[in-house]
Parts: structure tokens; C-alpha cells; sequence
């Protein structure tokens, strides 16, 4: 499933909440927020396969990926979830189902993401920004 808001604005000291369901077959879902699908300032990427339960983090400008930030993956195929986002202007905190929380820095410098992108093995039931 696929979400995509263009055109909005979300600055420093915004937060969104999204909420949903992992398919239980899942391989991968990501979320994304930038400027557009060629400039990302951050990738948010759960992978689900066997050999790599991972959350990859990254970003993308002008359609060239950054240096890969991994980290350990909470999230469960087949589960009701939550994740929240944080923009703090210098960096992106991601808070994980589990309560732990990833810090990816803004590479990309945005005072305004305008882009954001929420796809694959996930079923969107929620989204908030506050």
C-alpha cells in the first residue's frame, strides 16, 4: 500500500504519528520525507527478510543515496504498530514500537519537508501530524 502527501509543510519541532498494520508476509515498508522521491532527507526502511531483519536508514539527493545507518529491527510481521517522528531541524528521532529511539541527522540541512511518503508491506491506518 501506498501513501504519498506532496505539498505539505512540516518544520522543526513537528512531530507525525503514523500508525498500521505490518503485512504478515512482509519484506519491507519505508517511509520517507524530503523534498520529493529523488531527494530524500530521510529513508526509514524495517526490512524483514530472513537473513537481514534490519531498519535501514538513509537519505538521497538528486537520486544518489547516502552512507546506510543500520539498526535493530522491533517490528513484527502480522503486528498492530506505531512509530513517531520528530523533527528536530538537526536530526529526525524516530520512536520505535518498543519505545527505543533512532537518530538520523538531516544531511540534507531541510528547514521544511514538503514530501512525505509512506510504502510497501504496510497497511496505513493512522496519520497524524502534531
Amino acid at each position: 500500500m501506498d501513501c504519498e502527501l506532496k505539498n505539505i509543510v512540516l518544520r522543526p519541532g513537528d512531530q507525525l504519528k503514523i500508525q498500521g498494520i505490518v503485512f504478515s508476509d512482509a519484506e519491507r515498508f519505508e517511509i520517507d520525507f524530503g523534498v520529493d522521491s529523488d531527494n530524500l532527507a530521510l529513508h526509514f526502511n524495517p526490512r524483514f527478510k530472513e537473513d537481514e531483519t534490519v531498519i535501514v536508514c538513509n537519505s538521497k539527493h538528486e537520486c544518489v543515496w547516502g552512507a546506510e545507518q543500520r539498526h535493530g529491527n522491533p517490528f513484527q510481521p502480522g503486528t498492530n504498530v506505531k512509530v513517531i517522528i520528530k523533527l528536530t531541524g538537526n536530526c529526525f528521532e524516530v520512536e520505535l514500537p518498543d519505545g527505543e529511539e533512532i537518530q538520523f541527522p538531516n544531511r540534507e540541512g531541510l528547514d521544511i519537508i514538503n514530501y512525505v511518503r509512506v510504502k510497501g508491506d504496510f497497511k496505513l491506518t493512522s496519520f497524524k501530524i502534531y
